[in-house]
């Protein structure tokens, strides 16, 4: 009993160097915006390196509180424990921090990054030329584009982070998640169909008022409907159980946001990024595919000579350790953030000399 307590005592200290300070801080954006955030200090430092943590798609609190797991508070705490402050942030609209979420576009968001690196430049107790980002999901095209315009993010960590093209991402996104449902093939097939000709409706039209961009989306679906009735009389099957969200869908392709997203190109950004990256996906992440991710990665940062991809097996979209990766199985899932995931981060962050 002596024996594992001292070994239990050994490994806590190995992992927590440092003890962890915890401030609730409140910055300024641009307009009238202001964010609600925390900010994790290592105790002990006087200029701590630091990073901020920006979220992916749909409002999240500080903590990245996603189906009962708190993913950024736990990578702010063992990072913390490693020599870093971390500052995690509400999103717009959400807890302590203003602003209208639906109305903001991934652009935007870059804004709201730059706003916490400005708030971290303004604090004595933060080493401001050891400043990074990280970016999970759509934060990852959220800290693409903010280093792309700003010299004082001198490194960037993207996790389970978008580095394709919106197009693309959400045709493979969709077809994943279609791919590992319990649904019959053929209405996989149909689908793979309608959702190929909305997105390359909303793609070729994006530049369209509202209205015209609605009717467009209605008048294909109504036309690719003529051609799935004729289709699925042909299976030979009683009851039709395929429901395609047609006007749900509509809703959501005429907002800025998606408007933005489907366009979005990395390219575009990563092509003036030439502090050190890391990128780390998930093989089991059927959000962001890894390899197709991973591969972007290494193709627009080629002139980047400091970049590190790195897939970590039986890991999913939320950085837990899984087994299917599927959205229905992160209820069920009792471990924390993936260990293999937090030490690659910190193991990488010593090699660019960011913590001893």
């Amino acid at each position: 009993m002596k024996r594992s307590f001292i070994l239990a005592v050994a490994i806590i200290m190995a992992i927590a160097v440092y003890s962890q300070k915890e401030e609730k801080v409140v910055f300024n954006g641009a307009d009238t915006l202001h964010y609600g955030a925390t900010l994790t200090l290592p105790a002990g430092i006087k200029k701590a390196p630091a990073v901020v943590i920006m979220s992916g798609t749909n409002p999240q609190d500080r903590d990245g509180t996603m189906a009962g797991h708190k993913v950024f508070k736990e990578i702010a705490d063992y990072l913390t424990a490693n020599g870093m402050a971390v500052l995690r942030m509400d999103d717009r609209g959400v807890g302590e921090t203003n602003g209208n979420y639906a109305e903001a576009t991934t652009a935007d968001f870059a804004d709201d990054c730059l706003a916490a690196v400005d708030y971290l430049k303004s604090r004595k107790d933060i080493n401001k030329k050891k400043i990074g980002a990280i970016g999970h999901s759509e934060g990852g095209a959220v800290i693409s584009i903010a280093a792309s315009m700003c010299k004082d993010i001198h490194y960037l960590i993207s996790l389970a982070g978008l580095m394709t093209d919106g197009l693309s991402s959400l045709i493979k996104q969709n077809y994943d998640i279609v791919h590992t449902s319990p649904i019959p093939e053929h209405d996989m097939k149909r689908y793979d169909e309608i959702n190929d000709i909305m997105f390359h409706k909303v793609y070729e039209h994006s530049e369209a008022d509202s209205a015209s961009l609605a009717q467009i989306l209605w008048d294909a679906y109504n036309e690719w409907k003529v051609k799935d009735d004729a289709y699925f009389k042909t299976l030979n099957i009683e009851f039709d159980h395929f429901r395609f969200p047609i006007y749900m869908y509509t809703m959501q392709a005429t907002t800025p946001w998606y408007r933005f997203f489907i366009r979005y190109n990395p390219a575009d950004y990563l092509c003036n990024v030439n502090v050190p990256v890391l990128a780390i996906n998930g093989t089991k992440d059927i959000m962001v595919n890894c390899e197709q991710n991973l591969s972007n990665v290494k193709k627009y940062l080629a002139h980047n000579k400091d970049v590190t991809t790195v897939p970590i097996k039986n890991v999913n979209h939320l950085l837990l350790p899984c087994k299917k990766g599927t959205q229905d199985e992160y209820k069920d899932i009792k471990d924390p953030v993936s260990e293999e995931v937090l030490k690659t981060i910190v193991n990488w962050l010593k090699t660019i000399h960011i913590i001893k």
